[in-house]
């Protein structure tokens, strides 16, 4: 079957307007020459061409399509000032000026929708040098990670962890907002680091306290799962400290609640409106984690008694077997990964107990430190495992991986902070405890930096006061292999 000449005119007419080219027909065959200019949309320029490193530049990104909410990130820190926007026949331009990075080469990421949770748009990688072919070594794993990194910390090629922190009631905060977030994650994602994001309702109130602000979190909670900026994070922790009268301000936390927001505890098994369903639904890789439960706190109990029959370890007892029969609740409905894929936990040391004999302040997070006043509970390093018998006690959590999200000095005893009573050698032997635990997947100081306030001065190993001098040490020596 052959087309008629005037339709192929027709066809030549309209790949004319298309392309730019057509070749008359010879010996009744029409020839096609499709233009070489790049017909892919959006599309990248500069102003001036080529921006130079240190300059300020203008990018413009073209797009048939009028995105809103957009935004620019370069190296995943520093976002772009938008300028205009400008419609056009074609559909628009974007402007945005930033200040070109040193070094041989960076990245530009534009996302739009960013009121929902940014969604990738386009990304260019810019040359500015003439040989860009840096293959980065490969990272060394290791168990040592901080809360709040130091952006300049020197890693000495290992992978470690990271943990960040934000506010659902804050998302358009500084530093606490999704913004400053996703900078922030974005730079240690590029930097080969595990991260781990910590969402919190607000600073009051650190999971949300009835229905209605639990709508208000899960719609945080979905952008954070859709947000492009954010892809690299490890996984997601569900809150913090929330058996602390101090943080449930609004409302307390019971280990029933908690497992409704989580999971769905106490819901239909087709009920959506929980964190897990949430992200499954959005972000199916995303991790998971169950948010710390701090120790030694006697503001709440739990209705399961655990067989250490302390009020911390009772509420975490009560909380699992929450999670665990939810979990086999939608399994049996057929509903699968309804389960945690992890916790994360709190063991801060002690190294002032006075249960400790002369020169074993170093060596305390290798020690049981057991109270009689708790039925045998560890009030110390080893806390870790009491939690991971409460965790392995269950079905569908047993096993599960564990992340030590928070630990310094500043322990049961309360004698001081880690700048005052920090023994040299603790890191060290705190360390070799974790690495024989396979369950036990990272081990996080807290804090690295914190220049929001100055609340945690005296944790800081990027700024270490007093004794923390002899700790920010001994991290870079763990690091380096010096120890």
């Amino acid at each position: 079957m052959t087309l008629k000449r005037q339709h192929l005119v027709l066809i030549g007419f309209l790949l004319i307007l298309i392309t730019g080219y057509w070749l008359l027909p010879i010996s009744g065959n029409v020839f096609i020459m499709l233009d070489e200019e790049p017909t892919e949309w959006p599309r990248v320029r500069f102003e001036p061409e080529p921006p130079r490193p240190g300059e300020s530049a203008t990018v413009i990104l073209a797009d048939t399509v009028p995105w809103v909410h957009v935004k620019l990130l370069v190296d995943g820190h520093q976002e772009g000032r938008f300028l205009r926007y400008e419609p056009n026949p074609l559909g628009g331009e974007w402007f945005w000026s930033f200040t070109v990075p040193e070094g041989g080469s960076y990245q530009l990421n534009f996302y739009h929708d960013c009121d929902q949770g940014c969604v990738d748009w386009a990304s260019k990688v810019v040359s500015t040098a003439v040989n860009t072919n840096r293959f980065p070594a490969t990272q060394i794993p290791t168990k040592l990670g901080v809360v709040f990194p130091n952006p300049a910390r020197d890693w000495h090629n290992h992978s470690g962890w990271v943990v960040e922190l934000t506010y659902a009631q804050l998302d358009a905060a500084a530093y606490w907002g999704l913004d400053d977030l996703a900078a922030r994650v974005q730079q240690s994602v590029a930097a080969g680091h595990h991260v781990l994001i910590r969402v919190d309702y607000a600073q009051t109130q650190s999971i949300p306290h009835d229905e209605a602000a639990l709508a208000d979190y899960l719609a945080y909670v979905r952008r954070i799962a859709r947000d492009d900026r954010l892809n690299g994070t490890y996984a997601i922790i569900i809150s913090s400290s929330y058996n602390v009268t101090l943080n449930s301000r609004q409302g307390e936390i019971t280990p029933d609640w908690y497992a409704r927001v989580f999971n769905g505890y106490g819901t239909a098994v087709t009920n959506q409106d929980n964190v897990l369903a949430v992200i499954r639904a959005e972000n199916p890789a995303l991790r998971v984690l169950v948010g710390p439960v701090q120790p030694w706190a006697l503001d709440m109990d739990g209705a399961r008694p655990f067989t250490i029959d302390a009020p911390w370890l009772n509420y975490f007892h009560t909380l699992v077997a929450a999670l665990d029969k939810a979990a086999q609740e939608r399994a049996a409905a057929g509903i699968a990964q309804a389960a945690p894929d992890g916790f994360a936990v709190d063991a801060p040391g002690n190294p002032d107990s006075p249960k400790l004999g002369e020169g074993e302040r170093p060596l305390e997070p290798g020690l049981d430190l057991l109270s009689q006043q708790w039925h045998g509970a560890q009030i110390g390093f080893r806390v870790y495992r009491d939690w991971l018998a409460i965790i392995n006690s269950a079905p569908t959590t047993q096993g599960k991986p564990v992340y030590i999200t928070a630990s310094n000095t500043y322990g049961a005893d309360h004698v001081g902070p880690p700048a005052d009573n920090y023994p040299a050698g603790w890191l060290t032997t705190a360390l070799n405890e974790v690495n024989q635990q396979p369950q036990i997947y990272a081990f996080c100081w807290f804090v690295d930096q914190f220049d929001y306030d100055q609340q945690w001065q005296a944790f800081s190993l990027s700024s270490p006061q007093g004794a923390m001098a002899d700790a920010a040490r001994e991290f870079d020596a763990l690091l380096t292999g010096a120890e």
